[in-house]
């Protein structure tokens, strides 16, 4: 199964929460920044706006975003850091187990991905 196959298997929310995440992640989206309105979002993913507001909701509870009410939703001072300790640590306990094991798998030394790097 190759990656976006798996993506596709993700509801909808957790891949509109996965876009929000690696644009503040990247710096798109710094501590402090106004983030697109739920309708906004909603039509350039072509989502439902509840689906997006389902989204939004995850992150407010984990306090990455705050609204100001009446005038929008922001990223969180510090967003940024705690939603990268945040994503090292799902990958560390999530993913990397299973890279491994397919590394393992398939014979490679990880000084060999180091060097082709």
């Amino acid at each position: 199964m190759t990656l976006r196959a798996r993506s596709d298997l993700k509801p909808v929310y957790v891949r509109l929460r996965d876009i929000i995440a690696e644009a503040i992640l990247s710096g798109q989206f710094a501590d402090g920044d106004p983030l697109p309105s739920v309708r906004a979002f909603a039509a350039e993913q072509g989502a439902n706006p509840l689906t997006v507001a389902k989204a939004y909701q995850g992150f407010q509870d984990e306090g990455l975003i705050v609204v100001r009410r009446g005038v929008g939703m922001f990223v969180a001072e510090g967003a940024r850091e705690r939603l990268s300790n945040s994503e090292r640590d799902q990958f560390i306990r999530k993913e990397w187990p299973a890279v491994r094991a397919r590394m393992e798998q398939l014979g490679i030394d990880p000084a060999e991905l180091l060097e082709r790097s």
